[in-house]
């Protein structure tokens, strides 16, 4: 698939082309003023056909980007659960081991 940088470069020539035909019109207007009025429609009609092109390829690229954005979302929020539960095991781990702790030095120092 083209990039939108390649599609606005293809645009922006289509573009510049209809310009430079529209210019040329101008200076050498044909003896026919249907001529020009046809001339003028064909370049109005090629620019918005490019313009509708990039505007989906934008449309397409903001998609996939969207997407991409979501997978990563959910592999980041999987990471940070993982984690947290490891937290809260390591911590489970050491109150258990304190309240061990705590309860043997109660025997040792009683009578």
């Amino acid at each position: 698939m083209y990039s939108v940088k390649h599609i606005l470069a293809a645009a922006l020539s289509v573009g510049l082309c209809g310009l430079s035909v529209a210019a040329r019109a101008a200076d050498d207007p044909p003896a026919d003023p249907t001529l020009a009025h046809d001339q003028a429609k064909a370049v109005s009609d090629s620019v918005k056909r490019t313009a509708k092109t990039v505007a989906d390829a934008t449309k397409d690229k903001a998609k996939q980007v969207a997407q991409s954005a979501k997978a990563v979302a959910h592999e980041v929020a999987a990471a940070t659960q993982e984690g947290a539960q490891q937290v809260a095991a390591t911590a489970k781990k050491g109150a258990e081991k304190a309240k061990a702790a705590a309860a043997g030095d109660k025997a040792a120092n009683s009578p």
